[in-house]
């Protein structure tokens, strides 16, 4: 899958390359579809809820993912998450420990996963499945991290969140655009929909109520922690995560400058000592994203000086009133039906 999108994904400009990879596009959305249909998917023992996104690139699905396992401990549950580990070494099915395991293991995703609930890595959805209901006594519920399109398991709810500000950019499917399949088709696999960062009457929440029949929830990424020590800092901003603008944007204009890294690049000693210089000559404050952060596994030289002298900056996911109501009585519908069958 492409990992670090094009501009013209979500722009106006040099739609004429969008149009020319038109054929392959078609090509990849035809192979999810096979895939898909062809598929004989396995049901899990326990409930099953993916948190999945239509594109690729950064939504703000881990935020919900752990927002869902907090509900869930809510009420009475005790979730495994179930991930692929992307850009671990690891293809599992492994439990997670967060003492051993680094982001080169297991990926970065897990390491904030597993601050929650227990975490399955696992790159086949159906062996992980079956790992958690093997050796995962405690476990009520299994809350699929990305997996959307993945044929391998039945999904008892589906929820696919989309960023309000970027919406599905120009429609299309890679590598023609950011989609992982044709738009109907994903459609067709959600419960719920999730549009994170969404005011009143976005466009792309106009078009979803036209085609989407499902419910729309309205959902925002927050700090998690507290952000008085940010008055009057002067930061230096560094991410490499999927859509790092949204997090520039939470920090506002004390980041005298941000520096963008491919989706879950890993740094090297030439990147730390860049980005310490820069700090040193202007006196600022590094900080980064907690996924960033954990990638910083160097115990010693300058990756582990960088990872000493930047500050994480922790993110949640927030549901107006109305969403968290309605996104509880999705969850426990799902628990009660899974309950009710021998």
């Amino acid at each position: 899958m492409v990992r670090d999108e094009p501009a013209w994904w979500y722009g106006a400009g040099q739609q004429s390359v969008a149009r020319a990879l038109q054929p392959l596009a078609h090509l990849y959305g035809a192979v999810a579809l096979a895939r898909y249909r062809n598929a004989q998917p396995y049901r899990s023992k326990r409930p099953v809820i993916c948190v999945g996104n239509f594109t690729a690139g950064g939504t703000g699905k881990t935020p919900l993912a752990l927002y869902i396992a907090e509900r869930l401990k809510a009420m009475g549950e005790r979730p495994v998450f179930l991930t692929r580990g992307y850009g671990g070494s690891l293809k599992g099915p492994v439990w997670v420990d967060g003492a051993r395991h680094t982001a080169s293991d297991i990926g970065d995703e897990p390491l904030l996963l597993v601050r929650a609930a227990p975490v399955v890595v696992a790159r086949d959805r159906k062996a992980g499945a079956q790992e958690i209901e093997a050796r995962g006594s405690d476990a009520s519920v299994i809350i699929m991290d990305d997996g959307l399109q993945n044929p391998s398991l039945i999904k008892d709810l589906a929820i696919a969140v989309v960023d309000a500000a970027r919406g599905i950019g120009n429609g299309r499917v890679i590598p023609a655009g950011p989609l992982r399949a044709p738009l109907e088709f994903q459609m067709a696999l959600c419960d719920a929909i999730v549009l994170n960062g969404a005011g009143r009457a976005s466009p792309i929440e106009r078009r979803l109520q036209q085609t989407f029949t499902g419910p729309l929830l309205r959902a925002r990424v927050e700090p998690a922690q507290d952000t008085a020590w940010l008055d009057g800092a002067r930061l230096i901003a560094f991410a490499g995560i999927g859509h790092p603008q949204r997090f520039f944007d939470l920090l506002g204009p004390r980041a005298q400058e941000c520096i963008v890294f491919r989706d879950h690049q890993m740094l090297d000693g030439a990147d730390a000592r860049r980005l310490l210089a820069l700090a040193k000559e202007t006196g600022a404050t590094l900080i980064t994203t907690e996924k960033d952060w954990v990638r910083l596994t160097a115990v010693t030289g300058p990756l582990a000086e960088l990872k000493k002298q930047t500050r994480a900056f922790a993110v949640r996911s927030a549901l107006d009133v109305e969403s968290g109501d309605r996104l509880d009585q999705l969850l426990n519908k799902v628990l009660a039906v899974r309950r009710a069958k021998p």
